[in-house]
This record gives structure tokens, C-alpha cells and sequence, in this order.
């Protein structure tokens, strides 16, 4: 599984980015203008869920800036179209207003899941590359498997920011996940992510139930 700690672009993540070759990527926010990395994968957030979670109105704006800047000159993996976190009805919308203009800059997309959906609400024109398991934590966890992963080649979780996490998105079979918070919890939380990598690269595969619940 492919792991994407946002674009942290510090010398903690270089060097994890080195000692891992090809299990770590970059998740860029839109409202950040960084350049993505030439030789590092990366994918393009939409900052729906930034602003949500900080209590701000989102704005298309920033996000069609970096499409526009980056997404010809360094390729991404997907690129996430507009949602609303947990609202089923307004992220159909939101994937009728944008998806066909995110098209048009010749991107796979990724349709963002939220709260209440089924398989059926995926649409099919244009027919996304990648579902993003997002919505409310509950919502995520619970529907991965049987819904997603079960029925889609590539799924892609949101939010994952603990050791057993990370092992519940791998065991599950999704192709790639992301987080904030590897590079802000600390050297125990830091620690997580490295002993991930270190047994899924060797092949080792841990009992979930052996693996500590985290904050």
C-alpha cells in the first residue's frame, strides 16, 4: 500500500522517502502552491475537507490555480474532485459541476465517498479512476471492505494517521491512503508509520489485535 503523508517535504520525510522507494507518495493541498517533486508520485487534494474541518467556506479558486500550474508538467496519479464531507446529496452535485472541467486537464479522477452512499451513487460519465474512501470515521471503516475494495480496483482511504490504521487500509487491499499527522504527533507517532513500512516491505503482516489503539 501506498502511503501519502500530505506533502511534507521536510528531512524527516526525504529521508523516509529514500530508505522506502516507491511505498511512500506526496498528497499536495491545493492551497499550498508547491511545486510536486520530480521522481515522487503524487496525487492533488481538493482542500474540501481542510476547509471543512477549519470551519471555512472552500474555494475553487486555489484549486483550479494548481491544476492549471502543475497537473500538465508533473503528471499526478488522480486528482480528487470537490466533495462535502458526510453529504451524499451535495457531493453528487459537486461531481456535476467540476468532474468534466477537472477532465478536460487530462487527469484521472478520484470520486470522494461520503456518509450514505452505496456503489450505485459511483458515476459512470465521467467514470472515475480511483474511489477515495472518505466521510465520517465510522462511515470509512465500516463500509471499506464490503462496499469499496470489494467492488472497485482502486481505492484510496482518507485520513489515516495511526500504526493500526494502517494496517486495517493494508489488510483491507487498498491501494494507497493519506495523512496529516505522521509528521505532527511526534517520534511515537513517526515510529507507526516506519514500523509499517518496515514489516508490509519485508512481507511481515502483524495481528491487527496485537497493535495498540492510538489517539
Amino acid at each position: 500500500m501506498l502511503v501519502m503523508p500530505t506533502n511534507n517535504t521536510g528531512f524527516e520525510s526525504g529521508v523516509l522517502f529514500g530508505r522506502f522507494p516507491n511505498r511512500l507518495a506526496h498528497l499536495h493541498n491545493p492551497t499550498r502552491l508547491f511545486e510536486p517533486k520530480h521522481g515522487i508520485s503524487w496525487a492533488l487534494d481538493n482542500g474540501v475537507y481542510g476547509a471543512w474541518s477549519g470551519d471555512r467556506e472552500w474555494e475553487e479558486g486555489p484549486f483550479y490555480r494548481y491544476l492549471k500550474k502543475f497537473a500538465d508538467s508533473h503528471r499526478p496519479k488522480w486528482v480528487a474532485v470537490p466533495d462535502a464531507v458526510t453529504d451524499r446529496e451535495t457531493t453528487l452535485e459537486m461531481w456535476k459541476i467540476h468532474a468534466k472541467k477537472i477532465k478536460a486537464y487530462k487527469v484521472p479522477l478520484a470520486f470522494v465517498v461520503q456518509d450514505g452512499m452505496t456503489p450505485a451513487d459511483v458515476p459512470e460519465e465521467p467514470e472515475p479512476a480511483v474511489i477515495f474512501v472518505g466521510g465520517s470515521t465510522s462511515f470509512k471503516w465500516r463500509t471499506l471492505r464490503p462496499l469499496w475494495i470489494k467492488n472497485f480496483s482502486r481505492v484510496h482511504v482518507g485520513r489515516v494517521n495511526t500504526e493500526r490504521h494502517l494496517w486495517q487500509a493494508h489488510e483491507a487491499g487498498a491501494e494507497s491512503c493519506d495523512g496529516t499527522g505522521w509528521f505532527r504527533g511526534g517520534s511515537k507517532r513517526l515510529s507507526g508509520l516506519i514500523r509499517y513500512l518496515e514489516q508490509s516491505t519485508a512481507g511481515d503482516h502483524p495481528q491487527l489485535k496485537l497493535i495498540p489503539h492510538e489517539d
